[in-house]
């Protein structure tokens, strides 16, 4: 009986519809967010905080608002409304300072990734950008036998990646951009 490693995913590639850029997308404030609230003209009530994990956020006379889900417009408009009991037309900024965001606007990696972990998605990221974020891969990482987990039209698709000749062989090709929500699973190489 002879062994033979497997390298390569049993996957298919990334398709070429599925490689354009993400959409244009509203971010969403998340637990773990750093808020800034500015209240135009009526200083003593503008305020920082965290979003907590229940997804509230408390400003000054108004307590437990519901920040997650919302963008800071939208947030900025109900503390201008919560506010209107208390001041005359309220004018309300909200500004995110520090960015955790929803699971759906995250990308995960997971596996023999150096540092697994979540990261915010942004606008034009790529998985070089990704792979920089976590710290590349563990010396036990079969790269090119990765595969990105993809939600599209409410299902999930799996494709191989090629990390190892992305990070390893720096063929620019293997990269891709993501997508909000995009999971990278990185094996463990059997040898």
């Amino acid at each position: 009986m002879v062994l033979a490693g497997c390298t390569g995913s049993s996957h298919p590639p990334v398709p070429e519809s599925a490689r354009g850029e993400a959409p244009d997308f509203d971010y969403v404030v998340g637990p773990g967010d750093t808020l800034e609230v500015f209240v135009w003209g009526n200083e003593e009530l503008s305020s920082a905080g965290i979003v907590r994990p229940d997804g509230k956020f408390t400003t000054r006379l108004v307590e437990d608002l519901q920040a997650s889900g919302k963008t800071s417009t939208q947030l900025a408009r109900d503390i201008e409304k919560a506010y209107g009991e208390y001041v005359r037309q309220p004018v309300v900024s909200v500004i995110v300072n520090g960015f955790v965001g929803v699971p759906a606007q995250q990308v995960r990696v997971v596996g023999e990734a150096t540092q697994p972990a979540s990261v915010p998605f942004r606008k034009h990221m790529t998985l070089l950008d990704l792979m920089i974020a976590v710290g590349g891969v563990t010396e036990y990482a079969d790269g090119n036998g990765s595969v990105l987990v993809r939600t599209e039209g409410g299902r999930q698709q799996s494709y191989g990646l090629r990390l190892d000749d992305l990070l390893k062989d720096g063929d620019i090709t293997a990269n891709l951009p993501l997508k909000p929500g995009d999971i990278i699973i990185i094996s463990e190489s059997w040898f």
